[in-house]
């Protein structure tokens, strides 16, 4: 399939590995970049298509200890707008691969590279995991119900908020400054610098005096009555997010609450009671029934829906936010764009599927 996405042009070359670096692969090819995985050597068979964070890219084979194949690595970065590495430190220098050498030979790559710790710092050498990364930045630390300990939040915070959504923008934003006459550079993403960065409003907050460091205290941790989950009479669960006067008025309006209580919303001192409450209140009606007299309203309100549930709630199917292909349902390529609409370019991938024809359709000889 032709890419038609506002990236239509862009070439970017991938080293293969886990999480958030084929994830950013995954990002930009959605949007229209001719990205290529470099594998290591494999049986070239088509692959999974439930592999879904490989979807789009073609695959190339090639053995990062032959000098022949370092070669013809180096010789398709010197076609490339961008690059993905995630090796620890030091990884791609030893293989003939690190930036001095790939700039030498193409000075406007914009050479990305995503560790958890970043490419220097006293820990930038030890192994780690999402968890870990956002241990470090206070964000765990914030996320978990009062008195128990902090709750792993997926590996959404580091791995990809932190990291390959850091990696991409940051990417896209060196490919902008070539485009504007600039030269290539080294994209140095850590996940602990990203993690840290979409913690910025909280420690604003901090420094404000409106946030602190006890769980399940604060407006958006769950402390607010008002800004929670609770559990239906069916065993299911909904969400309320009512900060503004406004929304939280509606609220009581629907839920037929005439406690005057409730009227102190901003009463911190009342919260743990009003919460209660309220926590009595949601068991007295299905998930369905609250949705009948929720859903839609500026309660600010939703059902709280499984994987299995998501894509078939009317407005994701109504926006098509979710996308069966080969039999596997999957999120859509985000966000929309008017004029050069994403999507995915292809299925995902076996290891080196695609050799020879990327090597044709880059110009490259081995």
């Amino acid at each position: 399939m032709m890419a038609s996405g506002p990236l239509d042009g862009v070439r970017i070359v991938e080293f293969a590995g886990i999480g958030p670096g084929p994830f950013c692969g995954m990002l930009l090819s959605d949007m229209g970049a001719d990205v290529i995985r470099i594998d290591r050597p494999g049986d070239g068979k088509p692959g999974r298509a439930a592999d879904v964070m490989s979807r789009g890219r073609r695959s190339i084979s090639l053995n990062l200890k032959d000098p022949a194949d370092v070669e013809t690595a180096l010789k398709l970065m010197e076609r490339a707008d961008g690059l993905i590495e995630g090796f620890r430190p030091g990884v791609m220098e030893r293989n003939g691969l690190g930036p001095d050498v790939v700039l030498g030979r193409n000075p406007k790559l914009v050479y990305g590279r995503m560790t958890g710790w970043g490419q220097y710092g006293s820990l930038s050498q030890a192994a780690g995991h999402d968890l870990n990364y956002i241990s470090l930045t206070g964000a765990l630390y914030a996320m978990g119900r009062k008195g128990e300990r902090p709750s792993p939040p997926l590996n959404l915070v580091g791995d990809y908020g932190g990291g390959a959504l850091y990696l991409a923008m940051g990417l896209l934003a060196g490919i902008v400054n070539v485009k504007n006459g600039g030269k290539g550079q080294v994209i140095d993403v850590a996940m602990t610098d990203g993690a840290a960065s979409l913690a910025t409003m909280f420690f604003g907050m901090k420094a404000m005096g409106v946030w602190t460091d006890d769980r399940e205290s604060n407006l958006l941790d769950g402390g607010a009555h008002f800004y929670d989950t609770y559990e239906c009479g069916d065993g299911q669960w909904v969400s309320i997010g009512s900060i503004e006067p406004q929304f939280y008025a509606l609220l009581l309006e629907k839920a037929e609450i005439t406690d005057p209580e409730f009227k102190a919303q901003m009463d911190r001192s009342k919260w743990g009671d009003l919460k209660a409450k309220l926590t009595a209140l949601f068991k007295t009606k299905t998930r369905d029934e609250w949705c009948a007299i929720m859903e839609g309203t500026d309660i600010c309100f939703a059902p709280v829906l499984s994987m299995a549930e998501a894509p078939n709630h009317p407005h994701n199917a109504e926006r098509q936010t979710f996308v069966e292909v080969e039999g596997v349902m999957q999120p859509a390529p985000a966000p929309r764009f008017s004029g050069t609409p994403a999507e995915i370019q292809r299925r995902p991938a076996g290891l080196g599927e695609h050799t020879e024809e990327i090597l044709r359709d880059w110009q490259v000889s081995r």
